[in-house]
């Protein structure tokens, strides 16, 4: 049976991500959304997730949903792309709250913006195995060619904020060179860790190729949930948000005032039981 939740519009707004990456969603919510409070969990002791078999990635994704719901939050943003691939269905039919993933805002806006109908997407390996971006563009256009690639050490380069090293452009390149073959005019960055590196990306697919960044798309569609909905969920207050993670404090702290652009006073360890 799905977990009944109480909604209230003062209650903040619940991301789980598996590390860092998700604050790049946080930045555009605070953006879209100045007055909504946030509450952020990074599952920082389990990163990365798109090495991990989908029963595990199910499992993490309801354990970070409960861990949000301590805090009364009245939706959930899966930032993990790749949670949001395996994990999503279950998770609203597990929880009786809104819960919204990435694929489809980011599938939406390359269909919108491409102009030759080649595609390229790159995320986890997970998220690349489970075709849900392929398969959200080719129901939105079935005459659209795609192509993926898995990038499995993008992740731990953020984590470790090397976004700017020469080693990680040498990466991109050799992870971005089919891509180039395929002549792409639109990348989708399926993992919200990738638009940290934006600027190695931007280097090697060159200047032509547009770059989608789900986290922009997801936070328009929160807002719009939030403005639309009959309760009318959206609150003007001065925000307060808080950020959890499962390890490491204090790694988190340095890295993600860094990402986010903005002080942050605490960061607090947070178990799953």
């Amino acid at each position: 049976m799905p977990i009944k939740i109480d909604q209230n519009r003062e209650h903040p707004i619940g991301v789980f991500d598996s590390g860092l990456g998700g604050l790049t969603v946080v930045r555009e919510l605070m953006r879209e959304l100045p007055f909504e409070d946030v509450v952020y969990f990074g599952d920082t002791a389990r990163v990365p997730y798109g090495t991990k078999s989908k029963e595990a990635i199910v499992k993490f994704s309801k354990e970070n949903v409960a861990i949000l719901l301590r805090h009364k939050v009245k939706m959930v943003v899966v930032a993990c792309n790749t949670s949001s691939s395996f994990a999503l269905p279950i998770l609203r039919e597990s929880f009786s709250l809104p819960i919204i993933g990435v694929i489809k805002p980011g599938a939406k806006k390359a269909v919108e913006i491409t102009r030759n109908k080649r595609i390229g997407i790159i995320a986890t390996s997970a998220t690349v195995n489970s075709r849900e971006y392929a398969k959200e563009i080719h129901r939105l256009d079935p005459t659209i060619k795609v192509t993926a690639q898995a990038c499995p050490l993008f992740v731990p380069l953020v984590e470790e904020g090397w976004t700017d090293r020469q080693v990680t452009l040498t990466i991109a390149e050799e992870y971005l060179k089919n891509m180039k073959q395929f002549k792409i005019d639109t990348l989708i960055l399926g993992c919200t860790h990738y638009p940290l590196l934006k600027a190695a990306l931007k280097k090697v697919v060159g200047k032509d190729v547009l770059l989608i960044d789900s986290a922009k798309e997801i936070a328009r569609d929160v807002k719009q949930l939030l403005e639309y909905t009959k309760k009318n969920r959206l609150t003007n207050k001065k925000p307060k948000h808080t950020f959890l993670v499962s390890d490491e404090p204090k790694h988190f702290h340095l890295l993600a005032q860094k990402f986010l652009g903005t002080a942050i006073k605490h960061v607090e360890r947070c178990d799953h039981v």
